[in-house]
């Protein structure tokens, strides 16, 4: 929703307007992640829910850590990295969209062992529309049990009976 103050005037061009987010949040399992774009520390975890058919599906990211954080991350992590028989990283690689065509979309692989509580604002078919944000780490949660079925389903309305409505 986006809003202004009655007495405020519109003010093309400018910032001046409210925009208020219904914000979900869900228990997700840790995927993977992509390496920051400086070649240091983790940019963005990948995370995933499993569907009816027991598959862990990918359902978006996870980005915006400090710096600190995203090197922390790398030795927290180490332990989940899924390595080949020589004990080196196995990569993975997500869907190209319209936004990531030249972009690098390899990951590095992590047994699907930890869960994390994210806010996000909505999904859009069977992912995050951006980016969620991390709120805390889920160790009281099995991986398993993350699954599409916590998601909320948002009330569907038609908004010119509710705007209707307001006017009467």
């Amino acid at each position: 929703m986006v809003a202004k103050p009655l007495d405020a005037p519109y003010e093309p061009g400018k910032r001046r307007m409210l925009k208020i987010k219904h914000h979900r949040s869900a228990d997700v399992v840790v995927l993977g992640y992509r390496v920051h774009t400086s070649g240091s520390g983790v940019g963005s975890l990948l995370v995933g829910l499993y569907d009816d058919d027991g598959e862990l599906r990918n359902v978006g990211g996870i980005s915006a850590f400090t710096d600190k954080r995203r090197v922390e991350l790398v030795d927290e992590l180490s332990s989940d990295v899924v390595r080949d028989s020589a004990g080196e990283m196995v990569r993975g690689e997500t869907d190209r969209s319209r936004f990531t065509g030249s972009k690098d979309v390899s990951f590095v692989r992590l047994h699907p062992r930890r869960v994390v509580e994210v806010r996000y604002d909505q999904m859009e078919g069977s992912r995050f529309r951006h980016t969620a944000q991390f709120t805390r780490w889920r160790t009281d949660r099995e991986p398993e049990s993350c699954t599409f079925e916590q998601l909320e389903v948002p009330v569907a309305y038609d908004l010119s009976e509710v705007l209707a409505s307001a006017t009467r």
